[in-house]
């Protein structure tokens, strides 16, 4: 007898630890403990656990990354059954059988296996079939998985024929992973169409099993691609990673999320996906699967390089941290001697073919956002900077339309035509001043003071991001225009400096300078060497940098009032030149723009929206729409603030139609996310509200520092998603966010982003996880002075952990939402945590039917109490509807506690007087219902049926018969005479219960 850790094994020991170990998870832990147990098995004496752990060690293997291994303990299992085959009980036969089928894939994705050993096991596993009884169907698809993968088409196709052909029988292997084998072939052949039209069965849900749809999903990911349906591809991105994250049996799914990553722009995920798998690119395992991910991660890696980023670090298992470029050699290598091999093998070029095609792959898209936690990799920024407003000299006359293309050396039209982009402040006038400075020295024209002036003054605007750079060049552009004459904007130019010199850091230094700025542009206005619009613009910008000193003041709110008095006289005093130029009315709206911002920080939302709202009136009256986006944008926000979501909608949608192409990655975000929340709170289609939540979290992504943005946006987008039923990919999107939630954003947005994940982890049947996030969002609300969210987060913890098995917790849970609930005077919510308990209760066999009767008892006092409170028609309703819940569920419980029916072994009446008193529930139940009328119809009915169904259980078929009659006559008796769904299986019910009892 063996020991472990001082206690004697037995085979019972043994076999209780084979259970257990089954129940785990997949992993390299629970086979090593398998092939412990295979040693513990062998020194038991019993043949018949040995054969029970070598199963076990076998299906340990197949589920891991190790399924190579498998060879060994099946053909010793195949000498055991030849030496005895009485030792081989019906099931284990059939799992001898079963794991036949695993071999072929196993010697086949193994190139030190010869092809010619492989090649004798087919007819050894078709001899023993056909010993067996089974069919042949398995051994087909066998055959047909080595011809595929030796290249061997026409084969490869007659042996599809010939398994789809053969019966199914209980050898055969579940229809989804049938249907994954069918499909691949068809998608290799580049029948893409085909092939999805073969997987829609298990895309749909309609077939599953342990490995479907995880594989499958992956599978279509590439032909979906092909077939550029980006949408399909990113959804099942998002659903079958979830699936297949961490799991060594599915590294084969895991390399074509890597390969759809490298081939839509998302280097920088498929990066962290190959981070966390990357122990799978040295694995000893199978070296199919293991070439599988070696090849992804080749084109995923060369990606990276291609894009500039060869030295970005990758970490590797053991702490060790290599290079993209480095990776990309190690991994090119080892992928192509692998293929090497495997051809070698089979004689034939097919694998490295397929190989270096992968390697080679070429993107279908720049980028296809997903939607989940993850930054762009490309540097720089594929969206046109938005024009700074600030970036006309006022000297330049207007001109009529000058045609100038691009690398022309007609100068004059060049600059005719930045001087007419410039009065008409289109954002395309930055680069027509770059086009006049290039040809103008590339031909060494001269060009008049005037022109040099603004030339250096748009290469200053160019030079923003470098303050260093842009202040020097302000400022010789103000001396150019003082010198060609023009002291207004000269005093313009400096002020700009001023400005640049302020918001860079040098706060009361530009401050001081602007100042002094107005006042000499104020002096030049009076004498008319200065115009409105200069002058504004000076008044502006020095309260641009006023506001930004706020927070510092000394009396901040005196500080914000006088700064606001300060802006309406600029006002005052723009619209007195509005006339004078057409960019006045731009001046206008700036400044509308900026008091509004200002109002609404004071909390005035509607004098701030209404400022907005006449900014972007004026923009258009302007002719410069471009200008009016980020007005637009801000008036949206302000409407849904003030609860008026149609407006921001228009106001959204206005801003983006306006403005998306030339704004910055993160105005471009905000301004789809407005538009997601605006859609989101009028209850439309909440596909478009996912498409622009979608947009930002891509444009977010773009975006230096945007995290913030970025949590909400994905928030906002799992909780469309939820809505749209589409939980596994909410589920991705919602994990994704709540680390930059936690970071970035208040407790309220936290609980939410748990609450919905929450939700759609229940709905994918991972109620134990849900209970978590439940939980977790619960702990939160706790601390909250209203409890409401607290109470509905501890009873759908209660859910989430009763549909998890967990029973003990889940009363926990229930009994917390029941204390919660009464204490805000919501006896209904009180009455259906207490009957959850009673039910768990029923299952508790220390506790059992008496207390599960008790508990009931207690809903029902809970409710009866409040009906007889005074309350308004439709809490009345509800109060007496839940009621009626309570007995018939009571009614149920009683029926539930029978270990028999009446006359069905009741020798001592046990099951008829619990039948009676259940009937005589559902009569109450009737009865509380009776003065609800229309109201309560539907619950009436469904009491009226139990009751019927309880009478003909006790033998009354007449009262049964009367009682169905009466559900029929309440609702008529004919086929699709009402579109409620209810009332058609309420009929339905009562026929079926016409036809049972004869």
């Amino acid at each position: 007898m063996t020991y472990e850790n001082g206690t004697p094994h037995t085979v019972e020991s043994i076999r209780q630890a084979l259970w257990e170990n089954d129940a785990e998870p997949k992993g390299p832990a629970r086979t090593h403990r398998a092939e412990e147990l295979v040693a513990l098995a062998e020194t038991a004496g019993d043949r018949q656990l040995l054969l029970d752990a070598l199963l076990d060690l076998i299906s340990a293997y197949q589920f891991s990354s190790e399924s190579g291994k498998t060879l060994v303990p099946f053909s010793r299992l195949l000498r055991m059954w030849d030496e005895t085959p009485g030792d081989f009980s019906g099931p284990a036969l059939h799992r001898l059988h079963w794991r036949f089928k695993w071999i072929i894939y196993s010697l086949t994705g193994n190139p030190d296996i010869p092809l010619d050993a492989i090649r004798r096991w087919l007819p050894d596993m078709e001899r023993h079939y056909r010993i067996a009884g089974y069919s042949l169907r398995p051994v087909r698809s066998a055959e047909f998985y080595l011809a595929q993968h030796l290249g061997d088409d026409a084969l490869a196709a007659r042996l599809l024929e010939e398994w789809t052909g053969a019966d199914r029988d209980r050898m055969s292997d579940c229809l989804a992973c049938e249907l994954n084998e069918q499909g691949e072939w068809h998608a290799d052949h580049a029948d893409d169409e085909r092939a999805l039209a073969t997987w829609a069965p298990v895309l749909n849900g309609e077939q599953s099993c342990a490995e479907q749809p995880h594989l499958i999903l992956a599978l279509s990911l590439v032909p979906l691609l092909r077939l550029g349906r980006f949408d399909e591809a990113r959804r099942n991105h998002l659903r079958g990673y979830r699936l297949a994250r961490g799991n060594g049996s599915l590294v084969p799914a895991l390399a074509r999320h890597i390969e759809f990553c490298a081939l839509t722009g998302n280097e920088a995920r498929g990066l962290e996906i190959l981070a966390e798998h990357a122990a799978y690119l040295d694995n000893d395992g199978e070296p199919l699967s293991r070439l599988e991910i070696l090849s992804a991660a080749a084109l995923l890696l060369r990606r990276l390089v291609e894009l500039g980023h060869a030295d970005r670090p990758v970490p590797l298992p053991g702490g060790i941290t290599v290079t993209a470029e480095q990776l990309l050699a190690r991994t090119r290598e080892a992928a192509d001697g692998l293929a090497r091999r495997f051809d070698e093998r089979n004689a034939t070029d097919r694998v490295g073919t397929r190989v270096a095609a992968r390697m080679a792959g070429t993107p279908f898209t720049d980028r296809l956002p997903l939607g989940v936690r993850g930054a762009r990799l490309a540097p720089g920024s594929v969206a046109r900077p938005k024009p700074a407003p600030e970036s006309a000299p006022e000297s330049t006359p207007e001109s009529a339309p000058v045609a100038a293309e691009a690398g022309s050396e007609d100068l004059a039209a060049l600059l005719a035509e930045a001087r007419r982009l410039t009065l008409a402040q289109h954002p395309d006038a930055r680069a027509a001043w770059r086009a006049v400075a290039e040809t103008a020295e590339r031909t060494g024209t001269g060009l008049d003071a005037s022109a040099r002036a603004e030339v250096t003054y748009h290469a200053a605007v160019d030079a923003l991001d470098d303050p260093d750079t842009a202040i020097p060049l302000f400022r010789r552009a103000a001396e150019q225009f003082e010198a060609a004459g023009d002291l207004g904007e000269g005093a313009a130019g400096r002020a700009r400096a001023a400005y640049t010199t302020a918001v860079s850091g040098r706060t009361e230094e530009g401050l001081a300078e602007l100042d002094a700025l107005c006042g000499q542009l104020r002096a030049l206005h009076a004498d008319g060497r200065a115009t409105a619009r200069q002058l504004t613009g000076a008044l502006l910008a020095a309260a641009r940098v006023r506001r930004g000193t706020l927070p510092s003041a000394p009396d901040p709110e005196a500080a914000a009032e006088a700064l606001a008095e300060e802006l309406r006289a600029v006002l005052r005093l723009a619209e007195e030149h509005r006339t004078e130029d057409r960019r006045m009315r731009s001046r206008i709206a700036d400044t509308s723009c900026l008091l509004g911002g200002l109002l609404a920080g004071r909390g005035d939302a509607p004098q701030a929206a209404e400022l907005f709202a006449r900014a972007v009136e004026l923009y258009h009256e302007a002719a410069a729409p471009w200008f009016a986006a980020e007005a637009e944008a801000r008036l949206a926000e302000l409407s849904l603030a003030l609860g008026r979501p149609e407006q921001a909608e228009k106001a959204a949608r206005a801003a983006l139609d306006h403005g998306a192409e030339l704004l910055e990655p993160l105005g471009r975000a905000h301004h789809h996310l407005i538009l997601a929340e605006a859609l989101a709170a009028t209850g439309q289609d909440d596909n478009e509200v996912a498409g622009h939540a979608l947009e930002a979290t891509h444009w977010a992504d773009e975006a230096a520092g945007s995290e913030a943005l970025a949590a909400w946006a994905r928030l906002v987008l799992g909780g469309a998603l939820l809505r749209l039923r589409r939980f596994d990919e909410a589920a991705s999107v919602l994990e994704s966010a709540l680390p930059d939630l936690q970071e970035h954003h208040q407790e309220g947005q936290v609980v939410q982003a748990r609450w919905w994940l929450g939700e759609c982890l229940d709905a994918l049947g991972d109620h134990r996880q849900a209970s978590e996030q439940f939980l977790l969002a619960a702990d939160i609300a706790k601390g909250w002075d209203g409890q409401r969210d607290h109470a509905v987060l501890a009873h759908l913890a209660g859910d989430a952990l009763n549909g998890a098995g967990l029973n003990e917790q889940a009363a926990a849970a229930y009994a917390r939402a029941e204390e919660l609930w009464r204490a805000l005077g919501r006896p209904h919510n009180a009455a259906r945590a207490v009957r959850a308990q009673a039910w768990l209760a029923l299952r508790d066999a220390g506790r059992g039917l008496p207390a599960a009767r008790d508990l009931m008892a207690t809903a029902e006092q809970l409710l009866t109490e409040a009906v007889a409170e005074p309350a308004d028609d439709d809490s009345h309703a509800m109060l007496r509807t839940e009621l009626a819940g309570t007995y018939r569920q009571t009614g149920e419980l009683l029926v539930r506690g029978c270990a028999s029916e009446p006359g069905d072994e009741d020798d001592d009446g046990t099951a008829r007087r619990a039948y009676e008193e259940a009937l005589g529930y559902a009569e109450k139940a009737i009865t509380v219902l009776a003065p609800l009328g229309e109201t309560g119809r539907h619950d009436r009915t469904g009491a009226q049926l139990m009751a019927a169904w309880l009478e003909a259980d006790l033998g009354r078929e007449s009262a049964a018969d009367t009682r169905a009659r009466a559900v029929l006559d309440d609702y008529g008796d004919e086929d699709g005479s009402d579109p409620d769904a209810t009332a058609e299986r309420r009929r339905a019910e009562a026929r079926a219960l016409l036809d049972y009892i004869g």
